[in-house]
C-alpha cells in the first residue's frame, strides 16, 4: 500500500489533517483538498488510486464530483457522509461511488474499507487472481452467455448484443458473483460479503443501488429480484 494515492477531499479543516496524517503513517500517499472544484483538479492533475469523498463540499458537492469522476473514470471512490440515513448516501453511491463510510469513523474502519475496495478494484480489472474465487471455468475461454449478455471472465469484458458494456469494478465483481451461479438467488448479505468484502453486518443499500446500476447496463431483465430474499440472474 506504500504507493496508493489517495485524494482525500473534505472541507473541515481539523478532520482534514487528522485523516490524512491517519492515513500517512498507514503508507498512503495522500492529497487533500479543502472542496469540489479543487478536488477535480487535483484528480485529472495527478489521477490518483482511489478518492475519499465528503459528501457536503462548498462550490461542487461531493455527489456532484462523484459523478464528474465517474465520467472520467473506474477510479474507485468512497463517500464520507455524517448521516448513515441520509439521502446523501444513495445519491453518491446512484452517482458512482462504490462504497461510503459514516463520520465520525475509526481510522483503522477506514482504512480497512479503502484495502478492501483496492482488492476488489484489482480483481475486477484484471490483477493477480482476478474472478479466481467468482467464476468457475465452465464457459469456452472463460465467456459465458447469457441471452445477447457475454461475460468474458478471464478478459473482464461485457458485450450486450455484440456492443462493448462499461462497468466500474465494482459492477464488475457484481456480475462475476451473478454469472458464477445463475438462476441462483443470492442474498444480500452474500452479495456484501463477497463483493464488498464486508465480514461483518453492512448497509444492504450498497447491494441494492449497484444492482439497479447494473441492470440499466446490462437490461433491466435480466437481474431478478426475489423479495425477502435477494437478486439471481435469469440464465
Amino acid at each position: 500500500m506504500a504507493d496508493t494515492h489517495v485524494l482525500f477531499v473534505e472541507d473541515d479543516d481539523v478532520i482534514r489533517e487528522a485523516t490524512q496524517l491517519a492515513l500517512e503513517r498507514d503508507g498512503f500517499t495522500v492529497t487533500a483538498m479543502p472542496d469540489g472544484l479543487s478536488g477535480l483538479e487535483a484528480f485529472r492533475a495527478q489521477q490518483p488510486d482511489i478518492a475519499l469523498l465528503d459528501v457536503m463540499l462548498p462550490g461542487m458537492d461531493g455527489v456532484s464530483l462523484c459523478r464528474r469522476i465517474r465520467d472520467e473514470s473506474t477510479v474507485p471512490v468512497i463517500m464520507l457522509s455524517a448521516r448513515a440515513d441520509s439521502i446523501d448516501v444513495v445519491l453518491g453511491l446512484e452517482a458512482g461511488a462504490d462504497d461510503y463510510v459514516t463520520k465520525p469513523f475509526d481510522g483503522s474502519v477506514l482504512v480497512a474499507r479503502i484495502r478492501a475496495v483496492l482488492r476488489r478494484f484489482g480483481h475486477a480489472s484484471g490483477g493477480a487472481g482476478a474472478g479466481a474465487d467468482a467464476v468457475p471455468g465452465d464457459g469456452e475461454g472463460g465467456v459465458l452467455t447469457f441471452g445477447e449478455l457475454v461475460v468474458d471472465t478471464e478478459g473482464m469484458e461485457v458485450r450486450k448484443a455484440g456492443e462493448p458494456v462499461a462497468l466500474t469494478p465494482t459492477e464488475m465483481r457484481l456480475l462475476l458473483e451473478f454469472s458464477a451461479a445463475p438462476g441462483t438467488v443470492l442474498s444480500r448479505d452474500r452479495l456484501l460479503e463477497r463483493v464488498w468484502d464486508y465480514g461483518w453486518g453492512g448497509d444492504t443499500r450498497v447491494v441494492d443501488v449497484h444492482v439497479q446500476r447494473l441492470r440499466t447496463k446490462i437490461g433491466q431483465d435480466r437481474i431478478e429480484t426475489v423479495r425477502g430474499f435477494g437478486y439471481k440472474l435469469k440464465a
